[in-house]
């Protein structure tokens, strides 16, 4: 046999510590087993297996070499399912999961599938931490640091979230200058869905100084909610830039106390295994390039 030939025979032995069991799996005899285990040992130099007419088990050896030629067949697999993939034409259903902002993902998406027809978008939009494995999805788009070990991630991009409202509102209710000029000032806020808990404005407040009173006439679970009120003047939003950036330069809306706030977010992908599929791999490339055409900054 050649040498990944061995290899794989090696592998099985070591799987079902049977040459009968292993010649089954592979379809040979166990006769060709053992004569393919011999050779290799005597080409090896070592002995990789202790034999007795009762039981075959490993050698300290044996061991080692196992770790190394599962490795090598694995890296040999995948070689030859990129060539696969490479040469497909993606398609079939890819199930993923998305942050509940629809305006910067919408038109993305809609490029995505004029560009592969022949691929089914299954999207959940939620905010909630899927379990990626344990659910079935293909890839998700998170913020915040990856922290599952059994995923691949990708940087997409970064945003700040921003505090704005509109000319109106302040040339109404004055602008302010810093944190502490909030007290009194309508402030629209989000609330995460998962915990019920407000999310805490990043403000960077000078040593000793007091949380400013932030009075909440409206309180929401979808960011989408608070920047359509504030648009309408009905008070300060704090929002992420990507949503309020063409308002902003168009001067329907106005950012404050860029000097005080503080804040970074990242945008991933992440995706169950090393090696994705074709229609994985081009939903990756294509999201990367389009939510964040200047490239993620690191």
């Amino acid at each position: 046999m050649d040498s990944l030939g061995s290899l794989s025979v090696f592998v099985q032995v070591a799987q079902t510590l049977s040459f009968t069991a292993a010649g089954r799996v592979l379809g040979v005899s166990s006769s060709a087993v053992g004569k393919s285990i011999a050779r290799m040992e005597e080409r090896l130099g070592v002995r990789l297996f202790h034999r007795s007419t009762r039981s075959i088990t490993l050698t300290s050896e044996g061991s080692l070499f196992l770790e190394r030629s599962r490795r090598i067949l694995a890296e040999v697999e995948a070689a030859e399912q990129e060539l696969t993939n490479a040469s497909a034409t993606p398609r079939g259903k890819l199930r993923i999961s998305v942050p509940q902002v629809r305006g910067l993902l919408m038109p993305v998406l809609s490029d995505f599938m004029r560009a592969y027809p022949d691929i089914e978008l299954d999207v959940d939009f939620s905010d909630r931490m899927v379990d990626v494995i344990e659910e079935g999805f293909d890839a998700v788009i998170r913020t915040g640091k990856p922290e599952d070990s059994r995923l691949m991630a990708r940087h997409l991009g970064h945003y700040q979230l921003v505090l704005v409202a509109t000319p109106g509102y302040f040339a109404q209710h004055g602008t302010p200058q810093q944190p502490q000029d909030l007290n009194g000032h309508a402030c629209l806020r989000h609330k995460f869905c998962a915990t019920g808990k407000l999310e805490p404005w990043p403000l960077r407040l000078a040593l000793g100084a007091a949380e400013p009173l932030l009075r909440t006439p409206l309180v929401s679970t979808t960011i989408e909610s608070l920047n359509h009120v504030v648009l309408e003047g009905l008070g300060i939003a704090c929002l992420p830039d990507y949503m309020v950036n063409q308002a902003v330069g168009e001067g329907r809306l106005q950012r404050v106390l860029d000097d005080y706030l503080e804040h970074r977010g990242n945008f991933w992908m992440l995706w169950p295994g090393r090696h994705a599929s074709t229609k994985v791999r081009v939903f990756i490339d294509h999201m990367c390039a389009g939510l964040f055409p200047a490239g993620p900054v690191a």
